[in-house]
């Protein structure tokens, strides 16, 4: 990277570290760390929430379908749009205020609300286990961006760099400093796109012309997608929108409902059509560039020779003139801080309050709960750290914690809130039993595992895994439910699925 390049690089990261720090002498408590106090307003939450949802790792597995299907790659982020406005009308309806109520910093804190704290500290367990793996991906994306854009930078240093960098920011500034510069970021990477990337991209490769000459006419078309691959995508994304829990933390960080529903709003949109199109579009220039041989320089003379997430950042490095390389090396860098800090900030957060502090009753003596909240981040951000360092494909990272997560938590946040005869027991074995039959499914029929297992399957159909951790999930929620409908022992009145 040229020496301007990296002087406007390490600026935007010394400004991230700045916040970080200015937030580490201001934040008050585990309130304001966690939920930034119940104060903060529509547009930087809603700007916060896309952020967070698309970041880095879809930011680069965006432009990895693009390089492999096409701008059809745009459907993944459509489900963020049906998620996001979903919610907006059947969840934070029914939460927010009661979050305000109830003092609730996560989401777990609902499942003890609705059932009781066994269940909860389980769904702890599920959730933090699912944002460090999310917060993995991110490092391993940061990695990726950046070795395909320094001369003499491997993979292994890079992500290296990345993790330090992520872990100690995250460490010191908690949600506040996390959504404040989400919306910085946010507004470079779409600055970046709209101004620097979609149109040298577009010019330096050949423009209309030259790209349908290149690429097959099924890439420029928004069929080129199965239905296996739209229902995979669905049943494992849209619903992170009911049981995310950096989600949750924004709806309980916004001043009113009205104020979480315009900023849920505000997100849908921005994730489909805006950003969703702006990716793979990026990712299918990468592409004809490729097969054109303009990366034959760095020793990849076709795009069959290519890792599909590295075209991206490979065709910035190409096309872009001195200084708005840095500019966009920026733009992207920040996309991916802004979903692995809220991550980090979310595994932390169920850690702390939901596994240790209700789950375990465990009391550190003098340390403060800030303290407490950041030695966690600590530790958590180096197990992300690890499992970054044993993965090769960030979106693989991505969709599996997507997968464990939504089959454990999904059917019984849902029953709890909706379903009158939902009972403890019932919310137990459906999160234990969706979220197992997943993993164990995943493991058994994922070619592409880095680590051997006794035997392969092939999955129905080539449907998700998830699909089935969902399936038995609901039935045994239902089951137990109806056969077991007096073992709920809680007795709050004020809870809404009682008759």
């Amino acid at each position: 990277m040229n020496p301007v390049d990296l002087t406007v690089f390490v600026l935007y990261f010394l400004i991230i570290l700045g916040i970080g720090f200015f937030f580490y002498f201001r934040n008050k408590g585990a309130e304001e760390y966690y939920i930034g106090g119940r104060k903060m307003g529509y547009a930087h939450v809603g700007l916060s929430v896309v952020a967070t949802d698309v970041g880095g790792g879809f930011s680069i597995g965006l432009g990895g379908l693009g390089f492999l299907m096409g701008i059809s790659g745009s459907w993944m982020l459509f489900t963020g749009l049906l998620g996001a406005w979903l919610a907006a009308v059947l969840l934070i309806p029914r939460i927010k205020n009661l979050s305000t109520r109830e003092g609730f910093f996560t989401m777990p804190e609902v499942f003890r609300y609705f059932y009781d704290g066994r269940v909860a500290f389980l769904a702890g367990i599920i959730s933090a286990i699912g944002y460090v793996g999310f917060s993995s991906s991110q490092m391993l994306a940061g990695a990726r961006l950046a070795s395909a854009s320094f001369d003499g930078m491997d993979i292994q240093t890079a992500l290296y760099l990345m993790a330090f960098i992520i872990i100690i920011y995250t460490v010191m500034g908690g949600i506040k400093a996390v959504i404040y510069t989400d919306t910085f970021q946010w507004i470079l990477l779409l600055g970046g796109l709209i101004f620097i990337g979609i149109p040298v991209g577009y010019f330096s490769v050949g423009g209309i012309d030259v790209i349908r000459q290149t690429v097959s006419p099924e890439m420029l078309s928004l069929r080129n997608i199965t239905w296996q691959q739209l229902v995979n995508w669905g049943v494992t994304i849209l619903p992170i929108w009911f049981v995310g829990m950096t989600l949750y933390q924004r709806i309980y960080a916004t001043r009113s409902e009205k104020d979480a529903k315009k900023a849920w709003y505000l997100a849908g949109i921005l994730e489909w059509p805006v950003m969703a199109f702006m990716g793979v579009l990026l990712g299918l220039f990468a592409r004809v560039a490729a097969d054109q041989g303009m990366f034959a320089y760095m020793g990849y003379e076709t795009a069959a020779a290519m890792h599909h997430e590295e075209g991206l950042p490979m065709l910035l490095r190409t096309v872009l003139p001195v200084g708005l390389m840095g500019l966009m090396m920026s733009a992207y860098f920040s996309a991916i801080m802004s979903t692995a800090d809220s991550c980090l900030v979310a595994a932390s957060g169920n850690v702390t309050t939901d596994i240790l502090g209700k789950g375990l009753r465990i009391r550190f003596g003098r340390l403060s709960d800030i303290r407490v909240s950041q030695i966690v981040t600590l530790v958590l951000g180096l197990m992300a750290f690890m499992l970054a360092a044993v993965f090769d494909t960030v979106l693989q990272i991505m969709l599996y914690s997507y997968a464990f997560m939504v089959s454990a938590l999904l059917v019984p946040i849902l029953g709890g809130i909706y379903w009158r005869r939902s009972t403890n027991t019932a919310a137990w074995w459906s999160m234990l039993c969706g979220g197992s039959l997943t993993l164990l499914l995943t493991f058994l029929s994922d070619p592409n595992l880095p680590f051997e297992v006794p035997f392969k399957i092939n999955m129905p159909f080539g449907l998700d895994p998830i699909i089935f951790g969902l399936t038995i999930s609901l039935a045994v929620f239902v089951s137990i439910s109806l056969f077991r409908p007096h073992s709920n022992e809680s007795t709050d009145p004020n809870r809404t699925n009682n008759p």
